[in-house]
């Protein structure tokens, strides 16, 4: 078992930041990627961004390319998620997500493991 704990976010004007944390802990942390999705109300969870085990491969939906930044530091079995530029389309729940299986990371089903979600609004 892996436990996944999100912490971080909370209520931002527009263009303002916030940093997103997912603590990881349990089963080995080791060669998991780990994503970030979103969930707005009467929205289906979306695809945010993910990191792969070594940092070596980040990727970013269109709309946070350039805003958002994925990280982890591994000793402390915790990844992030910075994001600058907010905008109201950004509110959402924000839920951290890992998995060993690499074959397609943007996709959530692939997953194994979740966080409860932090809630990240943005108002205008």
């Amino acid at each position: 078992q892996v436990q996944l704990v999100e912490s971080g976010g909370g209520l931002v004007q527009a263009g303002g930041s916030l940093r997103l944390s997912c603590a990881a802990s349990g089963r080995t942390f080791n060669r998991a990627a780990m994503g970030w999705f979103r969930q707005a109300p009467g929205k289906s969870r979306e695809f945010v961004a993910y990191i792969t085990w070594s940092a070596g491969s980040t990727y970013y939906t269109d709309s946070v390319k350039g805003r958002f930044t994925i990280s982890r530091d591994n000793a402390k079995k915790t990844v992030y998620l910075q994001m600058n530029s907010l905008k109201p389309e950004d509110t959402a729940v924000y839920y951290c997500g890992a998995t060993w299986d690499y074959s397609d990371l943007r996709q959530w089903a692939k997953y194994e493991y979740w966080g409860q979600g932090t809630q990240v609004t943005v108002s205008s």
